[in-house]
Protein backbone atom coordinates (compact mmCIF):
# COMPACT_ATOMS: atom_id res chain seq x y z
CA UNK A 1 0.00 0.00 0.00
CA UNK A 2 2.79 2.22 1.00
CA UNK A 3 4.55 1.59 -2.12
CA UNK A 4 1.18 2.73 -4.38
CA UNK A 5 1.06 5.95 -2.55
CA UNK A 6 4.62 6.60 -3.46
CA UNK A 7 4.09 5.61 -6.92
CA UNK A 8 1.19 8.04 -6.94
CA UNK A 9 3.07 10.83 -4.82
CA UNK A 10 6.15 10.24 -7.70
CA UNK A 11 3.85 10.83 -10.70
CA UNK A 12 2.04 13.77 -9.06
CA UNK A 13 5.38 15.30 -8.28
CA UNK A 14 6.15 15.05 -12.18
CA UNK A 15 3.28 16.40 -13.64
CA UNK A 16 3.32 19.69 -11.05
CA UNK A 17 7.04 19.92 -12.32
CA UNK A 18 5.60 19.36 -15.77
CA UNK A 19 3.24 22.26 -15.27
CA UNK A 20 5.75 24.48 -13.82
CA UNK A 21 7.77 24.15 -16.97
CA UNK A 22 5.27 24.22 -19.74
CA UNK A 23 4.45 27.94 -18.12
CA UNK A 24 7.99 28.91 -17.06
CA UNK A 25 9.14 28.26 -21.27
CA UNK A 26 5.45 29.32 -22.99
CA UNK A 27 4.38 31.66 -21.00
CA UNK A 28 0.81 33.36 -21.42
CA UNK A 29 0.53 36.61 -22.86
CA UNK A 30 -2.57 38.98 -22.27
CA UNK A 31 -3.16 40.60 -25.55
CA UNK A 32 -6.17 42.12 -24.15
CA UNK A 33 -4.62 45.27 -23.94
CA UNK A 34 -2.89 45.26 -27.29
CA UNK A 35 -4.87 47.12 -29.62
CA UNK A 36 -2.78 46.52 -32.51
CA UNK A 37 -3.43 42.53 -32.88
CA UNK A 38 -6.82 44.08 -33.79
CA UNK A 39 -6.10 46.54 -36.58
CA UNK A 40 -6.16 46.05 -39.87
CA UNK A 41 -4.45 48.15 -42.94
CA UNK A 42 -8.24 48.41 -44.52
CA UNK A 43 -10.60 50.33 -46.90
CA UNK A 44 -12.69 52.23 -44.40
CA UNK A 45 -16.61 51.95 -45.26
CA UNK A 46 -18.40 53.39 -42.26
CA UNK A 47 -18.60 57.59 -42.22
CA UNK A 48 -17.65 57.16 -38.61
CA UNK A 49 -14.75 57.75 -38.51
CA UNK A 50 -10.89 59.81 -37.03
CA UNK A 51 -8.79 60.99 -39.80
CA UNK A 52 -5.55 62.05 -39.26
CA UNK A 53 -3.14 63.35 -42.34
CA UNK A 54 0.55 64.19 -41.67
CA UNK A 55 0.80 66.80 -44.10
CA UNK A 56 3.93 67.25 -46.42
CA UNK A 57 5.44 70.47 -44.85
CA UNK A 58 8.92 70.31 -45.90
CA UNK A 59 11.61 69.79 -42.52
CA UNK A 60 8.62 70.72 -40.70
CA UNK A 61 5.61 69.29 -38.55
CA UNK A 62 1.67 69.50 -39.35
CA UNK A 63 -0.80 67.43 -38.82
CA UNK A 64 -4.84 67.54 -39.25
CA UNK A 65 -7.17 65.87 -37.63
CA UNK A 66 -11.12 65.42 -37.91
CA UNK A 67 -13.85 63.58 -36.39
CA UNK A 68 -17.46 63.82 -37.27
CA UNK A 69 -17.36 67.40 -37.98
CA UNK A 70 -14.47 68.67 -35.62
CA UNK A 71 -11.40 69.59 -36.46
CA UNK A 72 -7.88 69.74 -34.71
CA UNK A 73 -4.66 71.27 -35.91
CA UNK A 74 -1.65 70.30 -34.50
CA UNK A 75 1.55 72.55 -35.82
CA UNK A 76 1.50 74.80 -38.94
CA UNK A 77 5.19 74.06 -40.52
CA UNK A 78 7.54 77.02 -40.89
CA UNK A 79 6.61 80.67 -41.62
CA UNK A 80 6.26 80.15 -45.40
CA UNK A 81 4.16 76.94 -45.09
CA UNK A 82 1.14 79.32 -43.46
CA UNK A 83 -0.13 80.77 -46.68
CA UNK A 84 -0.20 77.22 -48.30
CA UNK A 85 -1.90 75.52 -45.45
CA UNK A 86 -4.16 77.74 -45.14
CA UNK A 87 -5.48 77.50 -48.66
CA UNK A 88 -5.76 73.79 -48.30
CA UNK A 89 -7.93 74.22 -45.92
CA UNK A 90 -10.17 76.05 -47.42
CA UNK A 91 -10.14 74.27 -50.43
CA UNK A 92 -10.84 71.27 -47.62
CA UNK A 93 -14.27 73.81 -46.72
CA UNK A 94 -12.41 74.29 -43.37
CA UNK A 95 -13.76 77.47 -41.62
CA UNK A 96 -13.17 76.88 -38.02
CA UNK A 97 -10.68 74.40 -35.20
CA UNK A 98 -12.06 73.16 -31.72
CA UNK A 99 -8.05 72.92 -31.15
CA UNK A 100 -5.47 74.78 -32.34
CA UNK A 101 -1.90 73.15 -30.55
CA UNK A 102 1.62 74.34 -31.31
CA UNK A 103 3.75 71.80 -29.54
CA UNK A 104 6.71 73.98 -28.97
CA UNK A 105 8.14 77.64 -29.91
CA UNK A 106 10.12 76.62 -32.60
CA UNK A 107 9.53 78.10 -36.02
CA UNK A 108 9.05 75.11 -38.07
CA UNK A 109 6.37 73.80 -35.32
CA UNK A 110 4.34 77.66 -35.03
CA UNK A 111 5.91 79.49 -38.08
CA UNK A 112 2.47 79.07 -40.31
CA UNK A 113 0.05 79.40 -37.04
CA UNK A 114 0.05 83.40 -37.28
CA UNK A 115 -2.24 82.58 -40.56
CA UNK A 116 -4.12 79.85 -39.29
CA UNK A 117 -4.86 82.09 -36.30
CA UNK A 118 -5.89 85.04 -38.75
CA UNK A 119 -7.83 83.08 -41.41
CA UNK A 120 -9.94 80.54 -39.20
CA UNK A 121 -12.15 80.98 -36.14
CA UNK A 122 -10.43 78.83 -33.46
CA UNK A 123 -11.92 77.81 -29.85
CA UNK A 124 -8.96 76.57 -28.33
CA UNK A 125 -5.53 77.69 -28.55
CA UNK A 126 -2.56 75.71 -26.96
CA UNK A 127 0.84 76.31 -26.17
CA UNK A 128 3.43 75.02 -23.51
CA UNK A 129 4.48 77.54 -21.16
CA UNK A 130 7.49 79.30 -22.27
CA UNK A 131 8.42 82.18 -23.97
CA UNK A 132 10.92 82.86 -26.49
CA UNK A 133 11.94 86.30 -28.17
CA UNK A 134 12.10 85.15 -32.14
CA UNK A 135 10.00 87.10 -34.66
CA UNK A 136 8.11 83.92 -35.22
CA UNK A 137 6.69 83.83 -31.84
CA UNK A 138 5.91 86.94 -31.53
CA UNK A 139 4.02 86.88 -34.71
CA UNK A 140 1.74 84.08 -33.02
CA UNK A 141 0.85 86.51 -29.81
CA UNK A 142 0.31 88.95 -31.81
CA UNK A 143 -1.88 87.28 -34.18
CA UNK A 144 -3.65 85.92 -30.67
CA UNK A 145 -4.17 89.52 -29.85
CA UNK A 146 -5.65 90.68 -32.76
CA UNK A 147 -7.93 87.97 -32.80
CA UNK A 148 -9.35 87.69 -28.99
CA UNK A 149 -7.97 84.58 -28.59
CA UNK A 150 -6.57 83.41 -25.24
CA UNK A 151 -3.34 81.19 -25.07
CA UNK A 152 -3.64 78.22 -22.76
CA UNK A 153 -1.78 76.03 -21.22
CA UNK A 154 -2.51 72.37 -20.73
CA UNK A 155 -1.90 69.97 -18.12
CA UNK A 156 -0.65 66.81 -17.82
CA UNK A 157 -3.46 64.58 -17.83
CA UNK A 158 -5.92 67.11 -19.36
CA UNK A 159 -8.68 65.06 -21.79
CA UNK A 160 -10.64 66.38 -24.35
CA UNK A 161 -12.94 65.29 -27.06
CA UNK A 162 -12.64 65.73 -30.69
CA UNK A 163 -15.70 64.67 -31.99
CA UNK A 164 -16.22 61.00 -31.24
CA UNK A 165 -12.40 60.81 -30.55
CA UNK A 166 -10.53 61.61 -26.75
CA UNK A 167 -7.48 63.50 -26.78
CA UNK A 168 -5.57 62.77 -23.54
CA UNK A 169 -2.22 65.52 -23.11
CA UNK A 170 0.95 62.90 -21.71
CA UNK A 171 3.24 65.75 -20.74
CA UNK A 172 3.76 69.31 -21.34
CA UNK A 173 7.05 71.06 -20.53
CA UNK A 174 7.71 74.58 -19.34
CA UNK A 175 10.55 77.04 -19.08
CA UNK A 176 12.95 74.74 -16.75
CA UNK A 177 13.29 72.88 -19.66
CA UNK A 178 17.23 73.31 -21.42
CA UNK A 179 15.82 72.11 -24.59
CA UNK A 180 12.84 73.89 -26.25
CA UNK A 181 12.16 70.40 -27.92
CA UNK A 182 11.61 69.26 -24.46
CA UNK A 183 8.97 71.21 -23.71
CA UNK A 184 6.92 69.61 -26.02
CA UNK A 185 3.02 68.76 -26.08
CA UNK A 186 2.98 64.82 -26.02
CA UNK A 187 -0.87 63.45 -27.07
CA UNK A 188 -2.50 60.44 -27.21
CA UNK A 189 -5.35 60.82 -29.29
CA UNK A 190 -7.59 57.83 -29.29
CA UNK A 191 -10.96 56.62 -31.82
CA UNK A 192 -12.34 52.83 -30.01
CA UNK A 193 -9.56 50.84 -30.82
CA UNK A 194 -7.14 52.72 -32.54
CA UNK A 195 -4.56 55.20 -31.24
CA UNK A 196 -2.04 57.88 -32.63
CA UNK A 197 0.86 58.86 -30.34
CA UNK A 198 2.42 62.57 -31.31
CA UNK A 199 5.24 63.33 -29.68
CA UNK A 200 6.00 66.71 -31.13
CA UNK A 201 10.03 67.16 -31.02
CA UNK A 202 10.63 65.44 -27.52
CA UNK A 203 13.52 63.64 -26.77
CA UNK A 204 14.39 60.20 -25.30
CA UNK A 205 14.68 62.31 -21.84
CA UNK A 206 10.89 63.20 -22.28
CA UNK A 207 10.02 59.73 -23.94
CA UNK A 208 11.35 58.61 -20.79
CA UNK A 209 9.49 60.14 -18.30
CA UNK A 210 6.19 59.25 -20.00
CA UNK A 211 3.68 57.23 -18.19
CA UNK A 212 4.21 53.51 -19.71
CA UNK A 213 0.73 52.41 -19.04
CA UNK A 214 -0.78 55.43 -21.25
CA UNK A 215 1.74 55.11 -24.42
CA UNK A 216 0.74 51.90 -26.50
CA UNK A 217 -0.59 53.41 -29.88
CA UNK A 218 -1.10 51.98 -33.46
CA UNK A 219 0.52 55.09 -34.43
CA UNK A 220 3.62 56.46 -33.56
CA UNK A 221 4.34 59.95 -34.91
CA UNK A 222 8.23 59.46 -34.80
CA UNK A 223 9.90 62.62 -32.78
CA UNK A 224 11.83 65.56 -33.72
CA UNK A 225 12.13 64.08 -37.72
CA UNK A 226 13.34 61.33 -36.44
CA UNK A 227 16.64 62.42 -35.08
CA UNK A 228 18.79 60.01 -33.00
CA UNK A 229 18.01 62.41 -30.39
CA UNK A 230 14.49 60.70 -29.91
CA UNK A 231 12.84 56.95 -30.24
CA UNK A 232 15.16 54.79 -28.46
CA UNK A 233 14.42 50.72 -28.61
CA UNK A 234 12.95 50.88 -24.97
CA UNK A 235 10.65 53.71 -26.10
CA UNK A 236 9.41 51.55 -29.41
CA UNK A 237 9.39 48.50 -26.88
CA UNK A 238 6.93 49.69 -24.89
CA UNK A 239 4.86 51.88 -27.65
CA UNK A 240 5.13 48.95 -29.93
CA UNK A 241 2.89 50.73 -32.81
CA UNK A 242 2.23 49.11 -36.09
CA UNK A 243 2.98 51.89 -38.73
CA UNK A 244 5.17 55.32 -37.62
CA UNK A 245 5.34 58.67 -39.87
CA UNK A 246 8.35 60.85 -39.56
CA UNK A 247 7.58 64.33 -40.73
CA UNK A 248 10.61 65.73 -42.86
CA UNK A 249 12.52 67.19 -45.65
CA UNK A 250 13.83 66.08 -48.28
CA UNK A 251 17.99 65.97 -48.50
CA UNK A 252 17.53 68.30 -45.51
CA UNK A 253 20.92 69.75 -43.76
CA UNK A 254 20.44 67.54 -40.49
CA UNK A 255 20.58 63.86 -41.96
CA UNK A 256 16.89 63.19 -40.87
CA UNK A 257 15.73 60.52 -40.32
CA UNK A 258 19.05 59.12 -38.79
CA UNK A 259 19.90 55.66 -39.66
CA UNK A 260 19.70 54.17 -36.33
CA UNK A 261 16.32 55.36 -36.20
CA UNK A 262 15.48 53.94 -39.20
CA UNK A 263 17.23 50.59 -38.17
CA UNK A 264 15.49 50.80 -34.76
CA UNK A 265 11.88 50.90 -36.44
CA UNK A 266 12.68 48.10 -39.06
CA UNK A 267 13.88 45.35 -36.80
CA UNK A 268 10.64 45.93 -34.80
CA UNK A 269 8.50 45.61 -38.09
CA UNK A 270 7.13 48.66 -38.02
CA UNK A 271 5.59 49.73 -41.38
CA UNK A 272 7.12 53.24 -41.81
CA UNK A 273 6.24 56.13 -43.83
CA UNK A 274 7.76 59.29 -44.28
CA UNK A 275 6.89 62.89 -45.93
CA UNK A 276 9.91 63.01 -47.90
CA UNK A 277 9.37 60.24 -49.59
CA UNK A 278 5.57 59.58 -49.37
CA UNK A 279 4.41 62.98 -49.29
CA UNK A 280 0.90 64.04 -47.34
CA UNK A 281 0.01 60.76 -45.28
CA UNK A 282 -3.85 60.22 -44.68
CA UNK A 283 -4.33 57.90 -42.07
CA UNK A 284 -8.31 57.54 -41.74
CA UNK A 285 -9.64 54.12 -38.85
CA UNK A 286 -13.30 53.25 -38.43
CA UNK A 287 -11.93 52.15 -34.91
CA UNK A 288 -11.06 48.88 -36.14
CA UNK A 289 -9.32 48.54 -39.93
CA UNK A 290 -7.00 51.63 -40.91
CA UNK A 291 -6.86 52.94 -44.33
CA UNK A 292 -3.70 54.89 -45.45
CA UNK A 293 -3.40 56.96 -48.49
CA UNK A 294 -0.54 59.06 -49.46
CA UNK A 295 -1.64 62.61 -51.10
CA UNK A 296 -0.34 65.50 -53.28
CA UNK A 297 -1.59 68.07 -51.12
CA UNK A 298 0.88 71.07 -52.67
CA UNK A 299 1.28 72.34 -49.37
CA UNK A 300 5.20 71.92 -49.84
CA UNK A 301 5.57 74.06 -52.99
Amino acid sequence: MRKKRKIITAILALIIIGIFYIFENYPITDTGNNLNQRVEEAPVTSENTLEVTFLDVGQADSILLESAGHYMLVDAGNNEDGPKLTTYFQQQNITSFDYVIGTHPHEDHIGGLDDIIHNFDIQTFYMPDVITTTKTFEDVLDALEEKNISLSIPNKNDKFELGDATVKVLYVGNEEESDLNDTSIVLKVTYQNVSFLLTGDASTKVEGDLDRKELESTVLKVGHHGSSTATDEEFLNIVNPTYAVISVGKNNQYEHPHTTVINTLAAHNITTYRTDEDGTIQMITDGTNIEINTLNTDTNG
